[in-house]
């Protein structure tokens, strides 16, 4: 809680609202009505007096749950795994001031991954602006509505009673509408206070994509049909649009191999036969090896800007003589990286269900026959895995491929699982089969530490009964790990599994492969007793150094059912082998001129 003053009122308490007619309802109170009718069950904060307005009108609505988070930045990234498990609008709010911008983060993150999320601010009241309130965050102070412009689709503050409710209504239609996203609002406790001017009827709304533009489809589809070896990189958009059973419909119907980018692994199963497992960071051999091959004469790529961890630094061999066909919902993203055959602007889920429509009616639902001689001559001298031989390692501390290896002999399919940033995303990322669609989550739009913690939590809010599991490194968990004593309170069924590597493992090992020795501090001078704190916040903690250790403790660890956090004690000395192509990227960028890469 940054403050319990009401800095907005000189009398230090509420306006009274005793004369306001019983039969016309508080901005607030509408508010809190309009998103139970949006069906939010939960929202995540932390509360301060400019606030208050709003969680007054909350306690009176028994549909909605507050959750208390221990920070703002883990209320937003609450709210971010509560929209993508749930598949839903993930709400959070904060005080005006600090608590705003410690959320700042947690938003921007959802910004980047596409996340429908509504961010309340509090606000003093507009009576008092440019005054010097305490935590005043007008255009005459720290202005939140500006600071949250760049990282939100809409970022506005209610200023009135009468246009608060149309506002509000935009700002849930934007956060859903094209490519999702979060939307900010600032609420000065004056404005929530006041009753509408007359009873509002509020429109009903109905959201739907725009229509695929067939004759795209029809020349995607001659595109696919004429190519001999075509392949398909599947990005975040798939996820987005849930569009996995489309995704699986093509690839078998066309008999096209599928690999796909980091955020998106699992949006295709990794045990397919036509699965070639990740390209990009951490990604598989045989991805590498097909996408940047020559045999290949038509790329499709659904969903993905082909960004740095998407291509393992912009690699060039992407961009040889062949078709791209690249669909995205977001015009921009279209050509940015690399220059495209055919460009087609669709919402994915919509374009994937036009191509299978179309392709189809092609084939009278046969399998396309494609040359498959040069991937199977691929598999059979392609690893699936680096360095294999460690994931069978018994050796103690455990080696981090064996410990991954381990999470895959325990963990049940439809685990949801919550990946971090850090050397846990190298490990995980190449090591980790994903073989259920929906059920992996990263964040690497913005690749913000501390966020599994957090958003482990809303996941399992918005699935409760789900198994539920975030790995991440002790770095990680240094950052927002006492949200663990949120799981606590509200008896969440999830695991925790942190690396504990005695600190920044990613930053020594990317210094040392760059510049050959480490030039960052990343090395804690005394490890952080990880489940000594899980059970200081009222968890189960436990410590285990060797790999029998640690599946019997995940065993144990899932079938208890309440909050556990796993202390695995890893070898800090192991260097992710996927890490030095992370860093050959790296090494080209610091040595390349402009225009180059």
């Amino acid at each position: 809680m940054d403050t319990l003053s009401l800095p907005n009122h000189p009398e230090g308490c509420l306006p009274s609202t005793t004369a306001t007619s019983p039969a016309r309802r508080t901005v607030a109170e509408d508010l809190v009505r309009t998103l139970e009718q949006e069906g939010v069950r939960h929202i995540f904060g932390v509360p301060g007096g400019a606030i208050v307005p709003l969680y007054s009108a909350l306690a009176a609505a028994s549909a909605i749950q507050p959750v208390l988070a221990k920070h703002e930045a883990g209320a937003a990234f609450m709210a971010d795994g509560y929209a993508r498990v749930g598949r839903t609008l993930g709400v959070c709010c904060a005080t005006a001031g600090p608590g705003a911008t410690n959320a700042l983060t947690g938003v921007a993150s959802g910004f980047m991954d596409s996340v429908p999320m509504l961010f309340l601010s509090g606000q003093v009241s507009t009576a008092v602006f440019g005054r010097g309130a305490v935590q005043e965050s007008s255009c005459f102070g720290v202005d939140l509505v500006e600071i949250f412009r760049p990282v939100t689709k809409l970022s506005a503050m209610l200023t009135d009673p009468t246009s608060a409710p149309r506002l509000l209504r935009r700002a849930l239609r934007t956060a859903r509408a094209g490519r999702p996203g979060p939307v900010h609002l600032s609420l000065p406790g004056n404005v929530l206070t006041q009753a509408l001017p007359t009873p509002d009827q509020p429109a009903p709304y109905r959201l739907s994509s725009a229509p695929v533009d067939q004759d795209d489809i029809d020349a995607a589809v001659a595109l696919l049909t004429r190519a001999r070896r075509p392949v398909i990189l599947a990005g975040h958009g798939v996820n987005v649009c849930g569009a996995w059973e489309d995704l699986r419909r093509l690839a078998e119907l066309g008999q096209i191999p599928v690999a796909t980018t980091p955020q998106a692994k699992g949006a295709f199963p990794e045990d397919h036969p036509l699965s070639l497992g990740v390209f990009g960071f951490g990604g598989h051999p045989l991805a590498s090896a097909y996408l940047l091959g020559t045999s290949v004469d038509c790329l499709m790529v659904l969903g993905s800007s082909l960004g740095e961890f998407q291509t393992n630094g912009w690699d060039r061999r992407l961009d040889q003589q062949r078709t791209l066909i690249q669909i995205d919902i977001d015009p921009v993203e279209i050509g940015k990286n690399y220059p495209v055959t055919l460009g087609v602007v669709a919402d994915v889920g919509a374009a994937l269900r036009a191509l299978n429509a179309t392709l189809g009616v092609l084939t009278n639902g046969a399998r396309a026959q494609t040359d498959p001689g040069p991937l199977a001559a691929l598999r059979q001298r392609t690893p699936r895995h680096l360095e294999a031989e460690r994931m069978r390692s018994e050796a103690t501390p455990i080696k981090p491929a064996r410990l991954i290896h381990g999470m895959q002999r325990v963990l049940p399919d439809d685990t949801l699982l919550f990946l971090d940033e850090g050397n846990c995303m190298s490990w995980l990322m190449h090591y980790y089969e994903v073989r259920r669609p929906g059920t992996f989550f990263t964040n690497q739009g913005l690749a913000s530490m501390g966020y599994t913690v957090p958003a482990a939590i809303g996941a399992s809010f918005a699935a409760p009964g789900r198994t539920v599991v975030a790995l991440l490194g002790d770095g990680a968990f240094a950052m927002n790990g006492v949200e663990v004593h949120t799981a606590v309170e509200h008896d969440l069924p999830i695991v925790f599994i942190v690396l504990n590597d005695g600190g920044l493992g990613m930053v020594e090992h990317g210094d040392t492969l760059v510049t050959g020795r480490p030039v960052c501090p990343s090395r804690y001078r005394t490890p952080i007793d990880i489940a000594g704190m899980a059970q200081a916040l009222g968890a189960v903690g436990l410590r285990v150094d060797a790999p029998g250790a640690f599946e019997e403790a995940l065993r144990g660890a899932i079938q208890l059912r309440r909050p556990v956090v796993i202390d695995a004690r890893i070898d800090p000395s192991e260097v992710p082998p996927t890490l030095r192509v992370r860093t050959d990227a790296l090494r080209r960028m610091f040595e390349a001129t402009e225009g180059r890469s």
